[in-house]
């Protein structure tokens, strides 16, 4: 199979996990607000295997606790467990059979579905609309949204911040060539913020939270009431309608853990400002603008994501049309 094909920027979707991606996560049994769209399939049989790809985030708090491993033990599925660096990686893996399962953003299975790679979307977080946003320096002249005509923003080319800018330019009277976009991984946009080399910078967390704690950044608008912002869970088409009891069951397992994160912010934090090598307190702000729960694919969800490939397509970003739908679960409601 081929590779799937995405922007130059292959890194600026490391996103974790660290805000886009990621954020449904981690252990009490709490049942999915709507039930998922898997049929059974028969609980014993020959032995079957998950292979999970993650980024280094949710997933990770997943994987230590080892209850997915118990659920599946006695229905004869073993686990395994690859970290990867960014969503597109992942996707990559699932392309070429190498993985079953994994976590991604908004983005980059709109670039997996262009390249044709066998996607499924199982399973949405809620939306997570201030977990990203536009930051400007401290004492930037730029005010409102609409002081941004004619200025230099930075940002990651076709990422879930990408389509965010062009719908907040749009809500407030602008078009995408009213500012002048620069494009940058997450590390190289803030150092181009540092240096003021750029008058603003549209970035997730937690590169959102660290900019605001140790740069003094200030936020001129977050993504509320613009986008959803949405985490997702993926598998390959093959492996979902031969396993669907091992999918209801791994999703179940991601609920559990994002309703004790809910419960237990403190502790999540600790954990996550571990997992991801960051202060506790950038951490801190990260986890109180999280949204927790996870919710069943939709039609409604599925037009989300057909908005995002719309607006990809018509930034020269993908190279034809592509139906979100056919990446759906069946019976879609």
């Amino acid at each position: 199979m081929s590779k799937i094909k995405t922007p130059n920027h292959r890194r600026s979707f490391i996103q974790l996990s660290l805000g886009a991606a990621a954020a449904a996560a981690a252990v009490a049994a709490a049942p999915l607000a709507t039930p998922l769209a898997f049929a059974q399939a028969p609980s014993k049989g020959a032995p079957r295997s998950l292979r999970i790809g993650n980024q280094k985030g949710y997933l990770n708090l997943l994987k230590g606790r080892g209850t997915l491993e118990k659920r599946l033990a006695p229905l004869n599925v073993s686990v395994s467990w690859t970290e990867f660096a960014a969503g597109p990686v992942q996707l990559e893996a699932l392309n070429v059979g190498s993985i079953d399962f994994g976590d991604v953003g908004e983005a980059p299975p709109i670039f997996a579905q262009a390249a044709g790679a066998p996607l499924a979307y199982v399973a949405a977080t809620v939306p997570r609309p201030q977990s990203e946003a536009v930051l400007v320096p401290p004492g930037s002249a730029i005010h409102t949204v609409a002081d941004l005509k004619g200025k230099k923003i930075v940002l990651n080319r076709g990422s879930n911040v990408h389509y965010f800018l062009v719908k907040l330019l749009r809500q407030h009277g602008l078009q995408y060539a009213d500012v002048k976009v620069v494009f940058l991984a997450p590390a190289d946009a803030r150092a181009a913020f540092e240096r003021a080399s750029v008058d603003a910078w549209v970035i997730w967390d937690p590169f959102l939270a660290a900019a605001q704690k140790s740069l003094g950044a200030r936020l001129l608008a977050d993504a509320s009431g613009v986008v959803g912002n949405r985490g997702y869970y993926f598998s390959s088409q093959s492996y979902a309608a031969k396993n669907p009891d091992v999918i209801g069951i791994v999703i179940e397992e991601i609920e559990k853990i994002d309703q004790w994160g809910s419960r237990n912010k403190d502790q999540l934090s600790s954990e996550l400002a571990q997992l991801w090598g960051l202060p506790k307190a950038v951490v801190d702000a990260v986890v109180a603008r999280q949204r927790f729960g996870t919710e069943r694919i939709t039609r409604a969800i599925l037009g989300e994501q057909q908005q995002i490939a719309d607006a990809f397509l018509d930034l020269g970003l993908i190279p034809k049309q592509v139906d979100v739908l056919r990446a759906g679960p069946p019976n879609l409601a």
